[in-house]
């Protein structure tokens, strides 16, 4: 029987909740897995839907001894979650073990000696630890093979972290013992820059004991916790459940399945809602407040004969190094063609020699102007997010809306500390911010009501099943 405790002594890392499902993971490849809850807040039991006030024994009556109370083998205290899943539960009583086994020779020996009875019942043994380094800890410490250290991919628990695997190399001398340790990241964000660091910063400094696998964060899992269901009973489908089978994989001696990345837009958000998304961006032609009026379009509505006019037009100013949010190139817009014209006759002027340019350039720029901008381009022209400078400016209709207000990470998504003010016209509001170079999300809360801004079509999904709009800031 392999036996792995997951072990840390900070609380909120994911320890209960790798424990549970790895477990169900290893139980769902096949391997006869027990689940051992050293814990006495009791979780397992509770993120399992097993009824507290039905646990007749617990770890505890195993680990005690005959002056203590009645002894149970280990197998007496099990329960069956599922095929090849049993746990053996904890409660508060467990508290008292150190307590009780205080100064008693042998005492650090007496989950290894309860698990002795079955080590040819299960294949795997699962260990949740306390959050803390005492007795208990240090009896998985000397039942156990490996060690799987969670570790939330934040600042203060990498911050914990050096003294805490020098505390398990120190343990782990005292049981005399060569017990392999390793780094599990959990509750990783990929799209915050912080986690991204940390697990940088884990990669340079705990290379020899990082493990391959890693566990997003995932509202999944929080969710099948809730209903007591392992994330393999709860949702098969989900990313949490696809990161504990690799994780059960690797330790099995397979190489981690690839996990791919879904597109923002198709991540936990109903069809309906992403097809209105990308109506909206096919409409209004707009990506991070870029006018797409092409070349083609001008030279069309300006008339076949003007379209040597128009590809000038475009080398004085449309190729310019004008960028957009996060520094990419801008398309041609009437307002630039419509400058390149102003700017041709008095070069013309100067060398007698690009009037006919220069004219044929205002008129492209004039019928732009007039005959092409539909109400979708005029609409890409006034409303959006754009970058002028150092601010930003954003711009939105809501013909019926009272009050407009914008949430982002600019703002620790406080909507009350940026109203957007209203334009003068019906249904027409308007910000400027000064925001540095980034990327942020956002949101427009209307009368009380959270949307997305229909004029954005750069979006990602956030935690709620919901969209994100997103600006890049160069």
């Amino acid at each position: 029987m392999r036996t792995i405790a997951i072990i840390n002594q900070k609380g909120g890392c994911g320890k209960t909740t790798t424990s549970i499902n790895l477990a169900a993971c290893l139980a769902r490849l096949g391997q006869k897995t027990l689940l051992v809850d050293m814990d006495p807040q009791a979780h397992c039991a509770v993120g399992l839907a097993v009824p507290e006030e039905q646990i007749e024994r617990t770890i505890l009556d195993a680990l005690i001894e005959e002056r203590d109370g009645t002894p149970a083998r280990l197998l007496d205290t099990v329960w069956q979650i599922a095929s090849d899943y049993d746990l053996a539960p904890s409660s508060i009583k467990l508290a008292a073990f150190e307590q009780m086994f205080a100064g008693r020779p042998g005492r650090e020996d007496r989950l290894k000696n309860a698990l002795a009875g079955v080590t040819g019942t299960y294949r795997w043994c699962i260990l949740d630890c306390p959050p803390s380094v005492g007795l208990l800890t240090f009896n998985a410490l000397r039942a156990c093979d490996e060690v799987i250290v969670p570790v939330e991919t934040g600042y203060f628990s990498l911050h914990g972290l050096a003294k805490m695997m020098q505390t398990l190399e120190l343990m782990k001398e005292q049981c005399s013992k060569d017990i392999q340790i390793r780094i599990l990241p959990t509750l990783y964000d990929t799209r915050t820059k912080l986690a991204r660091e940390v697990l940088s910063e884990l990669r340079n400094k705990f290379r020899d004991y990082l493990m391959l696998s890693t566990v997003n964060f995932n509202t999944k899992l929080k969710e099948a916790a809730s209903f007591g269901q392992p994330i393999t009973e709860y949702d098969p489908g989900s990313r949490g459940y696809k990161d504990f089978l690799n994780l059960a994989r690797e330790l099995m001696g397979q190489q981690p399945v690839a996990v791919q990345t879904a597109a923002p837009e198709a991540l936990s958000r109903p069809a309906e809602l992403v097809q209105r998304a990308k109506q909206l961006a096919q409409l209004t032609n707009l990506q991070f407040g870029k006018n797409t009026i092409t070349a083609q379009a001008v030279a069309e509505a300006a008339g076949a004969g003007a379209a040597a006019a128009t590809d000038a037009a475009m080398a004085g100013s449309a190729l310019a190094p004008a960028t957009a949010l996060g520094g990419k190139p801008m398309v041609a817009t009437a307002s630039r063609l419509e400058e390149s014209a102003e700017a041709a006759p008095a070069e013309g002027n100067g060398n007698g020699n690009g009037n006919g340019a220069a004219t044929a350039a205002g008129a492209a720029a004039s019928a732009a102007q007039g005959a092409a901008k539909t109400t979708a381009q005029k609409i890409a022209e006034f409303y959006g997010v754009k970058q002028v400078g150092g601010e930003v400016i954003f711009a939105a209709r809501f013909d019926t809306a009272k009050k407009v207000l914008i949430a982002g990470d600019f703002n620790n998504w406080s909507p009350m500390s940026t109203p957007m003010i209203n334009r003068g016209r019906p249904g027409e509001f308007w910000m400027c911010l000064p925001l540095r170079p980034g990327r942020y999300r956002y949101r427009f809360v209307v009368d009380g009501k959270w949307m997305t801004d229909p004029h954005n079509s750069y979006v990602e999904a956030n935690q709620f099943g919901e969209l994100n709009n997103v600006i890049e800031v160069s």
